[in-house]
């Protein structure tokens, strides 16, 4: 069976501008319902697929966190050549991790990492969450449940070098978050299965801004972009865009 791949998305809706960035094993439709809800009001966003993403798992460990991190400062061009010149950045997890990257290297509106990890102490989860989603996909391609055992165990042998390249990408912008001075929301789901929620609280705490806020959702899991408080996630995260000092 033939999977539809997923694809990348721009919907322009006024001047101001959101880069909205994926998880690890997602794609743009991790994001596309907060996106919708922005254009409704106004903020025009772009999302992006990074190389590997959307794609089958065998295709995924082949790409590298360079390259995703290439392809968000990529999406970022992509609006500043479509003439946008305010640019805030919201990212799910991964994204989140690549957001706070982008608000320390590039020039950005603000900064809204959502569940995203600081402490690589949780292999054991992102593992087991690359199994699940590899079992999903080779479910979809209706392989037999033998095959998909095997396959899966070749699969998370070959993934231990991505792994270990996720996780300097991770300490690599835990050390930098006391360089961002960026107006940032730390959106966190206070039943989040995949990472550390400690995470939340030290993005907080460490980034330099005065202008910050940190929000918890109680009853939501890791994606809080598709979980049962997602309106109130995507509401929040419209009302701190508004207390920006936007040029337009």
């Amino acid at each position: 069976m033939k999977i539809k791949q997923p694809q990348p998305f721009t919907f322009e809706a006024g001047p101001r501008a959101v880069l909205l960035l994926h998880g690890f094993t997602g794609h743009s439709a991790d994001v596309r319902m907060l996106g919708r809800y922005l254009e409704k009001r106004g903020y025009t966003s772009h999302a992006p697929i990074y190389r590997g993403h959307g794609l089958p798992p065998e295709e995924l460990i082949q790409s590298t966190p360079d390259q995703w991190w290439e392809d968000v400062v990529e999406a970022y061009r992509h609006l500043k050549r479509l003439g946008y010149k305010e640019i805030a950045v919201s990212g799910l997890s991964l994204g989140g991790v690549l957001g706070l990257k982008l608000a320390y290297t590039e020039q950005t509106k603000a900064v809204i990492p959502m569940c995203s990890p600081m402490f690589f102490d949780n292999e054991a989860q992102l593992t087991k969450g690359f199994r699940a989603f590899a079992k999903e996909y080779k479910q979809l391609e209706r392989k037999e449940a033998d095959v998909i055992e095997q396959e899966l165990n070749t699969l998370l042998t070959n993934s231990e070098p991505l792994f270990k390249q996720l996780g300097e990408l991770i300490n690599e912008v835990k050390n930098e978050v006391d360089t961002i001075y960026t107006p940032t929301m730390v959106v966190q789901a206070r039943k989040d299965e995949m990472i550390n929620t400690d995470s939340a609280n030290y993005i907080y705490e460490n980034i330099e801004t005065d202008h910050k806020t940190i929000h918890w959702y109680e009853e939501s899991g890791h994606v809080i972009t598709m979980g049962k408080e997602k309106e109130q996630v995507f509401e929040d995260i419209y009302q701190f865009l508004e207390t920006l000092n936007w040029e337009q």
